[in-house]
């Protein structure tokens, strides 16, 4: 670039854009150096500001006056760079001398405008022109903050330590910046260091140095900020305040926050929708709303597009259906429904409260749509199941983001698309797409879908290979996948290796989490329990229904209980999920009236609610309980889904009396009136039903004429129908089935042989037992416990291991013959061995059901019930024994079984005797 002569500068300063100024580009002579003949050619920077052309001088002016640097200094609202960099129209460098005639706010106006048109050389030269000037802290502080505006914090940071004496702005507009960038622990190293040098902090650097402490849940480093800006002076200050709520509500301290709003002298539309924000944050719905209702009769404030996206969310959390409609009302009334963000919410709000109809209504009236527009369009799709117009709606999308593609593969997920979300990766791989956290571990969790060994171990090598595996979430999500694929043991190893670092919350809930889905609830609630007493584990959606269903499945109540009320302290029994678990931990703890309470007090319901209530009923053997739920059910409007009528058809099971009529039209009204094909659970469920009430050549028939080829759960609902009936005749043509369709599953050999022992055919029961020792084939080892002071006592058949044993041995002794003495005999055919009939007894007599039981009567008080659990069904001489034992002992025993919960009392049981 050719160097400009020394001439003395009047309207302009001669400058490239386009590469950095030479060594003479600026001189300020003291005296005007003699005048040259011709002028110089002059940039075309220089060329255009000094050329006295209105049309340039107007172009410029506006560009000058209508753009102004955003300050990175504030959260709540925007700031000039003149609000940041105190601007004076008579200032000059104190290196300008009465002899210069440059304006040093040509300077500003150019770095605002390098800023305005994203042009990095523009910067860059005026930097070095400006270094030229000697060191002024006012057009450092500008440098700063072009150059972090244009991406350059390198450069920022560059300009900041060449510094001899940076200002507060200096250390505030780099804290400002690392904050957003994710670089929070330097921006609190750059907060201490302006403290140490002296340097007083100003309303700008608070929010600056609490943006970092929120992003990073810096909780006792904000706690520290705060007191500073008491002492200081500026916690009033309603941009300062503003950051102190959006602490505390990230962090969960909700009441501390609300007491700073409460506390402000003064507030703006960003006090409210911080705080209504922190509500939501916290799971306090009902008071995000009701602030909401007191700003509307607040005359000084509006709600913004803000408060209306940020409680549009709240309500699709909640299913706040009616509310939710409110503030749509609301928003076309005060004019903000087509708002993108607010146009957006309301899409999302109708996916989860509306129908399918109101959404794409609401697309199609929208005028303008972005990205997040057509990616609520495809969560709409997916949520709603329609999975080829989620795809198409991806395929037509003007531009895509990861965001998009997270979406369709988490909906591919949730529709159990494992195989299609997989496809869809390897494509996201091939063309090259950004892959998040949030790509890999819905990856992950398709592979945990398809449960295939091969595939989860291909994708878990790529996650390894390409050094992925830093993050907690992914390191949860491969947990997860192993204990799904048939790899505990690689889980078990990864949890191990993890723990050495004292553990993650979503690490260990994802561990307890395979424990349960693996058969190990034992070893689930262990961890719960450790993690508890070392406090490493965080209770948080996911990890509240987890333990609700390790309780569930153990009946282990008072846990159970315990956890309700942290979910209630912690908001996060509105959550659906975590309702519908308490209302299943309830039913299988033998506590119907605390899983309605639990229903009854849930803010919203889905249909997985209605099923929980419905399942829980069966549980307890109230057929005609859950048929009211159902009335309940159909008055409500709710549809019900495939496993609604799984449920309902099986509730003819246990009603009071034979409904087999109406069990049989419900049945076809699935197709007829609520268009749903019936499959073979169905189908297994009305089998269930008609060999229940003994109509097996009925069901054996409807086996025959089904539309497809049934099941083995069918035949299983069969064969069980026979079993209770002793008919061995039909029992025989449908083992035959069984073993065909299922020859190596050893439960199917063990059902057929306890068919024929219990109608008296030992000869053919034990050629089925040889037949399985034959195959190699063992039976899964049937197993009673009972919960004693929190603790799990488990029972095996003639176990012996436990530490009290001989008490509990000598206990069932004893009991053994008050029962005899009552009545009690002992049924032999129960016992599949030809043996001695002394070695009989003795085979029945210390079965893990009773061994359990009597643990329970030797470790409760009298009068409170004992409370025992099979992993299997009970069979029918501990049936019958348990009846004498309440008799002889006068205390209830609450059973649970495979088949639901037996009540024991006074020598009967609820059952009635099927089960």
């Amino acid at each position: 670039m050719a160097s400009i002569p020394q001439t003395p500068v009047t309207t302009a300063i001669t400058l490239s854009p386009l590469c950095l100024p030479s060594q003479n580009s600026f001189y300020f002579p003291s005296k005007p150096p003699p005048t040259t003949s011709q002028p110089p050619p002059q940039p075309l920077t220089s060329h255009i500001l000094s050329k006295p052309n209105h049309l340039h001088r107007r172009h410029f002016s506006s560009c000058t006056s209508q753009f102004l640097l955003t300050s990175p200094l504030s959260l709540t609202k925007p700031q000039n760079l003149e609000s940041s960099f105190p601007l004076d129209s008579n200032y000059h460098s104190p290196q300008t001398n009465t002899d210069c005639l440059i304006e040093v706010d040509d300077l500003f106006n150019l770095l605002r405008l390098s800023v305005k048109y994203t042009d990095i050389d523009l910067a860059r030269a005026l930097h070095a022109s400006i270094l030229k000037l000697g060191e002024d802290t006012h057009l450092g502080n500008a440098v700063i903050a072009a150059y972090i505006k244009l991406g350059l914090v390198v450069d920022a940071y560059g300009v900041f330590m060449g510094m001899s004496t940076p200002d507060v702005v200096s250390y505030s507009t780099l804290i400002s910046s690392f904050s957003k960038l994710n670089r929070e622990s330097e921006a609190i190293q750059l907060f201490f260091r302006m403290r140490i040098s002296g340097i007083e902090p100003n309303e700008y650097s608070f929010v600056a140095i609490l943006t970092a402490c929120i992003r990073s849940l810096e909780l006792e480093m904000g706690l520290q900020v705060h007191a500073l800006a008491i002492k200081l002076g500026y916690s009033q200050l309603v941009f300062v305040a503003n950051a102190l709520m959006g602490l505390y509500g990230n962090c969960g301290c909700l009441d501390q926050a609300m007491h700073l709003f409460d506390e402000m002298p003064q507030r703006d539309i960003a006090s409210w929708n911080t705080m209504i924000s922190s509500l939501v944050k916290g799971l306090s719905y009902e008071k995000a709303l009701e602030l909401f209702r007191v700003l509307n009769q607040n005359k000084g404030f509006k709600a913004d597009q803000f408060t209306l996206s940020t409680l549009l969310t709240a309500c699709a959390r909640c299913h706040a259906r009616i509310q939710g409609r409110e503030i749509h009302a609301y928003a076309i009334r005060v004019g903000l429904e087509n708002n993108l963000s607010v146009s957006n919410a309301i899409i999302g709000f109708y996916t989860r409260c509306g129908s399918l109809n109101h959404v794409a209504a609401l697309f199609e009236r929208m005028p303008f749509r972005d990205v997040i527009s057509w990616t609520e369009m495809i969560t709409a799709y997916m949520e709603f199941g329609l999975v080829d117009l989620a795809v198409d709606m991806f395929n037509k999308m003007p531009e895509k983001n990861s965001v998009s593609y997270n979406a369709l593969l988490t909906g591919f997920c949730k529709n159990n698309e494992g195989l299609k979300a997989l496809n869809l990766f390897v494509r996201m791989v091939q063309e090259g797409a950004e892959l998040t956290d949030f790509t890999l571990t819905s990856v992950i969790n398709a592979c945990g879908l398809l449960l295939k060994l091969e595939i989860s171990r291909q994708i878990h090598g790529f996650i390894i290979k390409f050094g992925f595996r830093s993050n907690a979430c992914i390191e949860a999500a491969l947990i997860d996948m192993c204990s799904k694929c048939g790899r505990m043991d690689d889980a078990d190893r990864m949890f191990q290796s993890l723990s050495t670092d004292g553990g993650n919350s979503i690490i260990q809930t994802s561990m307890i989490c395979g424990y349960a889905r693996n058969g190990l609830p034992e070893e689930a609630i262990s961890l719960f329990y450790r993690s508890q007493s070392e406090g490493t584990m965080v209770l948080d959606e996911v990890a509240f229904t987890s333990i609700l269903g390790v309780c569930g499945t153990l009946g282990f109540h008072e846990v159970g209980k315990q956890i309700h009320c942290q979910a209630l302290k912690t908001g996060f029994h509105a959550e659906l999920g975590v309702g519908n678990s308490i209302i299943s931990m309830y039913s299988k703890c033998y506590n119907i009236d605390d899983a309605i309470k639990a229903f009854n007090t849930m803010p919203a319901h889905n249909i997985v609610s209605w099923n929980g209530l419905i399942a829980g009923q069966l549980l307890h053997r109230q057929g005609d309980e859950a048929l009211a739920i159902w009335s309940s059910m159909e008055k409500a409007g709710i549809k019900p889904d495939a496993i609604t009528f799984v449920l309902i058809v099986s509730a003819y099971k246990y009603t009071s009396s034979n409904l087999l009529d109406e069990c049989r039209s419900l049945f076809l009204s699935m197709k007829m009136i609520h268009d749903l094909e019936p499959t073979s659970e169905h189908y297994a469920s009305l089998v269930g039903v008609l060999g229940y009430w003994g109509l097996l050549e009925e069901a054996e028939e409807l086996i025959d004429t089904m539309p497809f080829v049934p099941e083995v759960s069918v035949w299983r609902a069969l064969l069980d129908g026979c079993r209770i009936h002793a008919n061995t005749s039909i029992g025989k043509r449908v083992a035959k089935h069984i073993i065909g369709m299922e020859p190596r599953d050893p439960s199917t050999y063990v059902l057929v042989s306890n068919l024929y022992a219990a109608s008296g055919r030992w000869h053919c029961s034990e050629m089925v037992r040889e037949n399985m020792r034959d195959r190699g084939f063992r039976k899964h080892p049937c197993r009673s416990w009972v919960i004693n002071k929190k603790q799990l006592h488990t029972f095996y058949a003639r176990d012996k291991s436990h530490p009290q044993s001989k008490d509990i041995y000598s206990g069932l002794d004893i009991l053994i013959l008050k029962c005899l003495k009552a009545g009690y005999e002992p049924d032999m055919s129960f016992v599949l061995q030809e043996v001695e009939e002394q070695q009989k007894k003795d085979f029945l007599f210390y079965h893990s059901a009773k061994l359990a039981a009597t643990y329970g009567l030797l470790k409760t008080r009298p009068g409170e019930p004992i409370r025992v659990v099979k992993n299997i069904l009970l069979c029918r001489d501990c049936h019958t024994f348990l009846k004498y034992a309440t008799v002889v002992t006068q205390r209830e025993i609450i059973f649970r079984d495979a088949s639901g919960f037996h009540c024991f009392s006074n020598g009967q049981c609820s059952c009635k005797g099927y089960w």
